[in-house]
């Protein structure tokens, strides 16, 4: 991972975008794993890859999100620039239009019944958004929107290792159901990566949805794993009925969050170091969301 500092994004402000040379410059409240993101003034942010997996999702996120804003009534990031390599930093980067808003997860007056029908909203309108010159699931999207099966190497090991810590059993039944079906209908658009990191809220309700690096066009259960990792039980129930997504998707969906929530746990690197994703397991084994 590269050490990317406000110093070394102020001095590609300067040296690229001379015209934006004397806005101050900030890094956000939250940091995500792919980009480090930074304010320029009030009205543009600066997100720069932090590792060269993480570099393509600069020209695709400039190529598509103009093409899905004007299918989403939810504003998402306007692409204004792209910067080049430069001062030692070795990737492309992005300038995009701010968008105000907390994340859900620093919201205390969020609506949580009504972000589960906003965002089932959102999701049926990304559904619904031109498909045909969206970029196929793939390595680019970390194989979101491909098969969940794509990961199950991953599962079996992550099983071998947590034999003794988890219900194998009951880990194979739920990624067994997951395999057992594929999206048989035209693929759509999906984000790839619906997290509370990733959704704005203004006055209590959903406002915007950012970071469409992992986004493409393929099977959209990926998209659902926030039923487990942020919403209880009721809730679960009201986001699957706003969805609108077949029982079949949803054990998709649900192979998606055990594969995550297994490789977290079963990592000797502590990915999981607050136990958030046991806890995510433990959801998982317990609701399946479907009946």
């Amino acid at each position: 991972m590269i050490d990317i500092t406000t110093a070394l994004v102020r001095t590609l402000i300067a040296d690229q975008f001379p015209q934006w040379s004397d806005l101050p410059v900030s890094p956000v409240d939250r940091q995500g794993w792919d980009n480090r993101t930074f304010r320029l003034g009030d009205r543009l942010t600066v997100r720069l890859p932090s590792a060269e997996g993480y570099v393509a999702a600069v020209a695709k996120e400039d190529r598509c999100l103009p093409v899905l804003a004007e299918h989403l009534s939810l504003p998402v990031p306007g692409p204004v620039a792209v910067g080049r390599p430069a001062a030692g930093y070795p990737f492309p980067w992005a300038v995009r239009r701010w968008l105000p808003g907390a994340t859900v997860e620093a919201s205390p007056d969020l609506d949580r019944v009504r972000l589960t029908r906003d965002l089932g909203a959102f999701l049926r309108e990304l559904r619904a958004a031109p498909a045909q010159h969206g970029p196929a699931a793939g390595r680019h999207s970390y194989f979101r929107g491909c098969h969940p099966s794509a990961y199950g190497d991953q599962v079996e090991q992550a099983l071998q290792r947590l034999g003794d810590v988890v219900d194998v059993a009951a880990c194979q039944a739920v990624w067994a159901e997951a395999l057992t079906s594929v999206w048989a209908s035209a693929p759509t658009w999906f984000h790839g990566d619906v997290a509370v990191g990733n959704l704005l809220v203004d006055d209590g309700a959903l406002s915007a949805v950012i970071d469409f690096g992992t986004s493409g066009v393929g099977d959209p259960a990926c998209d659902l794993v926030i039923a487990w990792n942020y919403f209880t039980g009721e809730e679960r129930q009201l986001f699957r009925e706003s969805v609108g997504l077949d029982d079949d998707a949803w054990r998709r969906a649900r192979g998606w969050a055990l594969w995550k929530a297994l490789i977290c746990v079963a990592d000797s690197a502590g990915s999981d170091p607050d136990g958030a994703q046991a806890r995510v397991l433990a959801e998982v084994l317990d609701d399946p969301v479907v009946v």
